[in-house]
C-alpha cells in the first residue's frame, strides 16, 4: 500500500531529531541478550538504530576493537582507510571508530576538508593504496546506505577493495558481540581530543585522484564533446564534492540541482511508505529530479555513500535499475576492447533480461546470491568485466580490462549513461525499448512484508522439498534453486522458476522485513499470480 506521503516533502515534525538521535548514540547500552541490539553484520556491514539501541558508541567500540584483532590475526599490516556519509550517527561512529584504531597503533587516513568520503572513492583508494605496497591496505565505510536519516552503518572492506565475506564478519561479529557481554573490557582507547595529534593519523584528500582517474574508465572527452544538458542531484549525500571536481578538472559543466546537506534530509520526497529513504531507484524518492527530467538529456542521482545509480531519461523518466544494468552490459560489451573470456555477473533476483542481453553477446553469466561480495574477486582479478546488483549497485573494469572499484559505483554508472547519451545520440531509455521489441516486455516486481528474526531464520533455509507444487502461475515449474547457479553459495532463501516467469524469497539481512522478487514476460496479469502464489508459500513456511 503507497502512503499518503509517498513522493512528497516529508512534514517538519516527522524528521529526526539530530541532537537526540546524537545523545542515544552515547547515552544507550545495547542489552546483548537482546537478538536485535547485538553486533550483526548483513549483506552490506552492521546497520541499526541508536533510539533502538542497535547503532552505539558501544557498537562501534566493540567492532572497531574486533577488527583490530582481525587485522593482526590476518597479518593486515597496512593502513586503514576510513568514510564516512552524510547520516548524522556517521561523524560520532567516526570518532569512536579512530579512538579504537589509534589505541591500537593502526595508522589511519581520513579524508581533510572533503569530509564526506563515498563508497567507491573508499575502494578504489585502497586499491591504488595497495599497488606496489609492501603492506596490506584496507578501510572501513561508516554508511547505512539509503537508509531513513536515523539509522547508522559500518561496513568493513577488505585489501582487495570490496566488501570482507561472511568468513571474515562472522569472526569480527562473534568476537565484537563477546567484547560487549565482558563490557568492553578488552577495548583500547585513546581520548578524543587527542585524535587529530596522534601520530598515526594523516589527513588526505580522497576525491580528486578518484576524479582525475575517470578517465580511464569514462569516455569523459566524448561527454564533454557532446555538450549534453546534464542534470545532478546528490541527494544531499558524500559525493557532492566529486561531482563539483568532475566539472573543474573536465568541464562538463553538470548542473547539480541540489547542493544540500542536512542531516535530517528535509529536501528529500517520502518513500513509497511515507518514510525518508535516500533511495535514488525509488520514482517516490526522486521524484524532484523526475520533474526536471525534460529538462536535460540525461541526468542521474546518488544514494549517501553514493554505491547506488538513479538514472533519469526523457525517453522513460527514471529507469528501473535492471533495465539499465541490461543497456549498461550490452553498451560496454559492444564499446570496450575486452577479452572475449570475461563474463558478467548478477544477483539471481536481477531481470531475466539481463541473461537474454549477454546471451546475445555470447558472453558468460555469472549468477550470484544477493550482496556485491560475490562480485568482488572477479572485478580484483579481471576476469568478471561487469558485476551488478537489481538494487542499483554495479561496477566494471577499466578501459584496458584492470579493476576500477571492487564496491558498487554509482559514479561511473550515472557517467555510464552520459557517455551512452553521447555517443549513440540516444538515452538508456531508447535503447531498452529496443531491448523489449527484441527479447519481449519483462514485467517486474519486489514485494517487502514484516517478518521477527526467527521467521527470517524460518525462511532462510527452506529447501527445495518445501515446494510441493510442480507448478507456478499456470506454467510448469522448470527448476527450484537454493544455491545460485554461478558460484553454487547458499540463496539464504529459494528461487523458483518456468519458461515465462520466476520469483526468489528471502529474508532481509539488514531490516525486520522478507522480500519477494518476480518477474513474468508475458503480463502485468501473470507477475501478480506469480507473486500470489509466492507469498503464500512464505506465509506458511514462516507461520506454520
Amino acid at each position: 500500500m503507497i502512503n499518503k506521503l509517498a513522493g512528497k516533502k516529508a512534514p517538519k515534525e516527522t524528521l529526526v531529531n539530530v541532537k537526540e538521535l546524537i545523545n542515544a548514540y552515547y547515552k544507550n547500552k545495547p542489552e546483548v541478550k537482546e537478538q536485535t541490539q547485538k553486533v550483526s553484520f548483513g549483506t552490506s556491514g552492521h546497520r541499526g538504530n541508536s533510539f533502538k539501541s542497535s547503532f552505539n558508541e558501544n557498537h562501534i567500540l566493540a567492532i572497531t576493537q574486533a577488527l583490530c584483532e582481525y587485522r593482526k590475526n590476518a597479518g593486515i599490516n597496512g593502513i586503514m582507510h576510513i568514510g564516512i556519509d552524510t547520516h548524522a550517527l556517521s561523524e560520532p561512529a567516526q570518532i569512536t571508530a579512530l579512538k579504537v584504531f589509534l589505541a591500537n597503533k593502526i595508522k589511519c587516513k581520513i579524508a581533510n576538508k572533503y569530509k564526506f568520503t563515498p563508497t567507491p572513492v573508499l575502494s578504489f583508494t585502497i586499491l591504488e593504496s595497495n599497488k606496489n605496497s609492501e603492506f596490506l591496505n584496507d578501510g572501513i565505510v561508516i554508511t547505512p546506505s539509503h537508509n531513513p536519516p536515523s539509522d547508522g552503518g559500518y561496513k568493513y572492506n577488505m585489501p582487495n577493495g570490496g566488501p570482507a565475506d561472511t568468513d571474515v564478519t562472522s569472526i569480527i561479529e562473534n568476537r565484537a558481540n563477546e567484547i560487549l557481554k565482558n563490557d568492553l573490557k578488552d577495548i583500547k582507547v585513546i581520548d578524543e581530543d587527542k585524535i587529530m595529534q596522534s601520530e598515526y593519523l594523516e589527513v588526505i584528500d580522497f576525491i580528486t585522484p578518484y576524479v582525475e582517474s575517470l578517465e580511464t574508465i569514462i569516455d569523459m572527452n566524448i561527454i564533454k564533446e557532446a555538450k549534453l544538458k546534464i542534470g545532478v542531484d546528490p541527494l544531499g549525500g558524500s559525493g557532492l564534492e566529486v561531482y563539483k571536481k568532475i566539472n573543474e578538472i573536465y568541464g562538463l559543466e553538470l548542473d547539480i540541482v541540489n547542493q544540500k546537506i542536512d542531516p535530517t534530509f528535509s529536501f528529500m520526497s517520502c518513500d513509497h511508505d511515507g518514510k525518508i529513504r535516500m533511495d535514488c531507484s525509488s520514482k517516490y524518492a526522486m521524484s524532484s529530479l523526475i520533474d526536471l527530467s525534460k529538462k536535460y538529456d540525461i541526468a542521474f542521482a546518488n544514494d549517501p555513500d553514493f554505491d547506488r545509480h538513479g538514472i533519469v531519461t526523457k525517453s522513460m523518466g527514471l529507469m528501473n535499475p535492471n533495465h539499465y544494468l541490461a543497456v549498461a552490459i550490452w553498451y560496454l560489451f559492444s564499446n570496450r576492447t575486452w577479452k572475449d573470456e570475461l563474463y558478467v555477473g548478477k544477483t539471481l533476483v536481477s531481470s531475466s533480461m539481463i541473461d537474454k542481453v549477454v546471451n546475445s553477446l555470447n558472453k558468460k553469466l555469472f549468477e550470484v546470491p544477493v550482496g556485491f561480495k560475490w562480485f568482488v574477486e572477479g572485478l580484483h582479478k579481471g576476469t568478471l568485466a561487469f558485476g551488478g546488483e537489481e538494487s542499483a549497485g554495479a561496477s566494471f573494469l577499466r578501459k584496458d580490462g584492470t579493476a576500477w572499484s571492487t564496491d558498487k559505483d554509482g559514479v561511473i554508472l550515472n557517467l555510464l549513461a552520459a557517455e551512452i547519451t553521447a555517443n549513440l545520440k540516444r538515452d538508456p531509455g531508447e535503447i531498452y525499448k529496443e531491448f523489449e521489441e527484441e527479447f519481449g516486455k519483462a514485467y517486474y516486481k519486489r514485494v517487502d512484508a514484516p517478518a521477527n528474526f526467527e521467521q527470517k531464520a524460518k525462511l532462510k533455509k527452506l529447501s527445495v522439498e518445501d515446494i510441493t507444487s510442480k507448478t507456478l502461475a499456470k506454467e510448469e515449474i522448470e527448476a527450484i534453486y537454493t544455491n545460485a547457479s554461478g558460484n553454487k553459495a547458499s540463496i539464504g532463501g529459494l528461487k523458483v522458476t518456468t519458461k515465462s516467469g520466476w520469483f526468489a524469497a528471502r529474508p532481509s539481512g539488514t531490516e525486520d522485513i522478507y522480500k519477494i522478487y518476480a518477474e513474468s514476460f508475458i503480463s502485468e496479469e501473470h507477475l501478480e499470480l506469480i507473486v500470489k502464489e509466492a507469498q503464500d508459500l512464505v506465509i506458511k513456511s514462516i507461520e506454520g
